[in-house]
């Protein structure tokens, strides 16, 4: 369909009473999404939990083709999870490591992912190595490359990290890693709707994402990609009856597919609902959908820039949705809460998320505005005026 701003906001409840700028923290469903969800709910409660499933069959089915589509992959390499780290930990985790293996990673990569490198680093002494950012803060293709050795077993980064504008690049990255034979986990939490997202093009074999962001899913649902020919490297942590037959009586069989990765009991109305919403994306189309929130961001950087006092933190060649500032006596808190009080959503990113990059860089606590296509420019204007208001 057409972009059409005002039929998208009338199907965004939520943008009639406040400006909503907290999408990379958790974006605003759309009626669609909401309605899948109630649905599926009236339904488990009139027939029962399993009978509602049965009848919803092809409803789940959709989800998986319509990732499929929004990342070009086949179904058969999606997995629906609970969130983007369950999907991160179960690709993780499931791969192989030995003492004196070495994981690359980026200056800005994300807590959760650095937490689970130090945890193998203690229990099997793997190598932890981060690659520094060049002149625009992005990832070091040149020192990357200059990195590989043989106990190279994997290279992990954030696509998109959570305290800045930065996009890492990822196709870049891949190039390395096919070209060196490594595996290539890719963080993309952040960027599945917010930008067009090609696996075949970025080369990655996994890829984790979550629903609740920018694709306007709802919260407990995301996916995992594993590549079809990336998949027998990897053996998930746990297996249950759904990743796994029982064969004989000492024996069981993995499943042939990405849903090895899943288990039996997931959040149907959920899962539906993030097919709902990877539908909706792919009606407006990811190319006018990502345009139009980046513009927006890029609006905000430079009238951000013009108020005095304030600092733009973020870093990148290219850059996305996300604008982060901060004050140089207001604490960033202080300004959100400000922000919450006109009814402006924001929120705020410090070190406990991105410790290297923002030690890196002496930063403070940061003022997070995320934009959406949803968003207007009248609401950019708002925001801009609250925050250059003493």
């Amino acid at each position: 369909m057409a972009f059409d701003l005002e039929k998208i906001r009338q199907d965004t409840p939520g943008t009639q009473n406040r400006i909503h700028l907290n999408n990379a923290g958790s974006s605003l469903m759309p009626s669609p999404v909401y309605q899948a969800i109630v649905d599926h709910l009236d339904l488990e409660m009139e027939i029962g939990g399993y009978e509602a499933h049965a009848r919803a069959a092809l409803a789940c089915e959709r989800t998986y083709d319509a990732i499929a589509e929004l990342i070009n992959c086949h179904r058969e390499e999606i997995a629906l999870v609970e969130n983007a780290t369950v999907g991160w930990l179960m690709a993780f985790h499931g791969m192989r490591f030995e003492k004196g293996d070495r994981i690359l990673t980026a200056e800005a990569e994300y807590a959760s992912n650095v937490i689970s490198y130090l945890q193998l680093a203690q229990k099997k002494g793997v190598v932890i190595d981060v690659i520094p950012s060049d002149e625009d803060g992005q990832i070091d293709i040149t020192a990357l490359e200059a990195a590989i050795d043989d106990r190279v077993k994997l290279i992990s980064i954030s696509h998109i990290p959570t305290n800045g504008g930065l996009i890492n690049p990822a196709e870049r990255v891949g190039a390395v890693a096919r070209q060196y034979k490594i595996p290539y986990l890719l963080d993309a939490c952040q960027s599945v709707g917010q930008i067009p997202i090609d696996v075949e093009a970025i080369g990655c074999d996994m890829l984790s994402a979550t629903g609740r962001k920018y694709l306007r899913g709802p919260r407990g649902t995301g996916f995992l990609y594993v590549r079809k020919s990336f998949l027998d490297q990897l053996e998930p942590p746990f297996l249950d009856l759904h990743s796994a037959a029982w064969t004989a009586k000492d024996t069981y069989e993995m499943r042939a597919d990405a849903r090895r990765f899943e288990n039996w009991e997931s959040y149907f109305a959920g899962h539906i609902a993030l097919g709902v919403a990877v539908d909706y994306l792919l009606d407006i189309g990811i190319d006018t959908a990502s345009e139009r929130l980046c513009s927006l961001a890029a609006t905000a950087r430079e009238k951000l820039s013009g108020i005095p006092g304030i600092t733009v933190a973020d870093i990148g060649k290219h850059k996305g949705g996300m604008v982060t500032f901060y004050h140089d006596r207001i604490p960033a808190e202080d300004i959100k809460e400000k922000l919450a009080k006109e009814g402006i959503n924001v929120s705020t990113s410090n070190i406990s998320s991105t410790r290297l990059d923002m030690e890196k860089r002496a930063l403070p606590t940061l003022v997070r505005a995320s934009f959406h296509y949803y968003n207007t420019e009248d609401e950019l204007d708002t925001f801009l005026q609250v925050v250059s208001t003493p």
